[in-house]
């Protein structure tokens, strides 16, 4: 009987993500004896504090703050929980804020006010808790002063369809906000701030995640406009973006804060969540399900159409050593890729990252190396069977792109539907119509928005002829 790569993919993958739950990695990280609370390994006698705050923005803030909330008890005295999905929270005292993401909406700014109002109402002896994790950047706006809200989606809009990386993107965002980039930590400072962070960045890069409210900048109002110009965005951006820029570029409009700033002096941060956390239990059950394991990456970038020639290369590679065929091989990757729309199709990073995949595969001498039981180049020929393999790319957060999927899959089977139902990957690509190839084809992977966001994570499946 075969072995199903696609059942032991859905397994690897939901180990993955219950690593991540936003509630379990709260329990995990914080503990509370009597008055004494215990967060990302330092304590805190919350006797010391007259208020108790609590903010929470991100596409896993229900989550984290039911649980932070439930650890704090009365001693919370305000909190703001702002989050895409949900209605109301549990707790009282607690308000809950609806906004949107990928692009901030009205919600998103009715948010900002109400934190960063808190933030100012805050004094030195109080302590407030911040839960942070991706999406962040939009769930929580607050534009310049003199930058409309429109404006800052536009520009926000360009550049993830011209291909701008997380750390492109929210050096921008920075740079039009009046919360991002530390400005929350300046309006709270002096008061304490404990920020409990789900990584959802390369590197977990502190200025990057949901743009660094409470972290300082290393970024600056030149840099902000150094992406707008590589993209070519800052000749057709927004008026009012371009001038508030270019005032920030000569000194006329405040920096966003940097290292040495005082206002940081009493905030402590905390990674409690990654995608290596996800990647390390994804390894752990591929083991468990009988696959020697291989790491490849867990800060991948780039475009995904040139990732996946780039990993396609190296799997084949990979095939190619005696010892991948002595055993099922599961290989991972982890991080996450851009896409540069250039078609008028549907589709995100992880669906196009596989239809590209897929489509290097069925290039003459790989589709002969990489054993697909489908007829070979000269129409003929039946390439000779070396294996089951399978390629699986999706976002940890449910959400690829402007879609419904988390991402896709594809092995061999998906090379014979496709050609069954004369279905073209290259012309697919070149319309950036991932979505659309796979909806045909079979292959897409629907979990609906998970709570979760580490970015993405990538499966690579062989098991080699005579273990099958």
């Amino acid at each position: 009987m075969t072995r199903s790569l696609l059942h032991d993919a859905e397994n690897i993958y939901k180990a993955a993500l219950a690593s991540v739950d936003p509630a379990r990695l709260v329990e995990s990280h914080v503990s509370r004896e009597g008055s004494r609370i215990s967060a990302g390994g330092e304590t805190y006698d919350l006797k010391d504090y007259e208020k108790v705050f609590m903010v929470a923005f991100g596409k896993s803030a229900f989550p984290m703050a039911r649980s932070l909330a439930k650890i704090l008890g009365g001693r919370l005295t305000k909190g703001i929980v702002i989050s895409p999905g949900a209605d109301r929270f549990p707790s009282a005292g607690v308000t809950f804020v609806r906004a949107s993401h990928p692009s901030p909406d009205a919600g998103s700014v009715r948010a900002g006010k109400k934190v960063m109002s808190l933030a100012k109402a805050a004094g030195g002896k109080d302590l407030i808790f911040m839960l942070v994790s991706g999406g962040g950047s939009s769930l929580l706006a607050l534009p310049a002063k003199g930058i409309p809200l429109k404006d800052k989606r536009a520009v926000g809009d360009r550049l993830i369809k011209a291909g701008a990386d997380i750390q492109q993107l929210n050096t921008v965002r920075k740079h039009i906000s009046g919360i991002k980039g530390g400005r929350l930590a300046k309006a709270a400072y002096p008061a304490s701030i404990v920020s409990l962070v789900i990584s959802d960045v390369i590197g977990d890069d502190l200025g990057t995640i949901a743009s660094g409210p409470a972290h300082w900048d290393p970024t600056t109002f030149k840099n902000a406009r150094r992406v707008l110009k590589k993209f070519g965005i800052w000749e057709t951006c927004p008026p009012a973006v371009a001038e508030y820029i270019a005032k920030g570029v000569r000194g006329e409009a405040s920096e966003t804060p940097k290292k040495d700033d005082p206002w940081f002096l009493n905030v402590r941060t905390h990674i409690i969540g990654d995608n290596k956390t996800a990647l390390d239990s994804a390894e752990k059950a591929a083991r468990q399900a009988g696959f020697q394991t291989m790491r490849l990456a867990s800060a991948d970038s780039g475009e995904a159409r040139v990732a996946a020639k780039d990993y396609i290369r190296e799997f084949r590679r990979l095939l190619g050593d005696p010892a991948i065929h002595k055993a099922p091989t599961c290989m991972l990757a982890g991080g996450e890729l851009t896409v540069r729309v250039r078609g008028r199709g549907k589709g995100g990073r992880n669906t196009e990252f596989v239809l590209a995949a897929l489509n290097e595969i069925q290039k003459g001498e790989n589709l002969h190396y990489f054993g697909s039981p489908v007829e070979g180049p000269a129409g003929n020929r039946t390439v000779a069977v070396l294996g089951d393999w399978l390629i699986l790319s999706m976002g940890t957060d449910g959400i690829d792109g402007p879609t419904d999927a988390a991402g896709a899959w594809a092995g061999p089977e998906t090379i014979r539907r496709a050609k069954d139902a004369g279905l073209n990957s290259s012309q697919f690509l070149r319309e950036n119509d991932s979505y659309g190839f796979f909806m045909r084809a079979g292959g897409l992977i629907m979990t609906g928005p998970t709570g979760r966001n580490v970015m993405d994570i990538r499966i690579f499946l062989f098991i080699p002829a005579l273990g099958k």
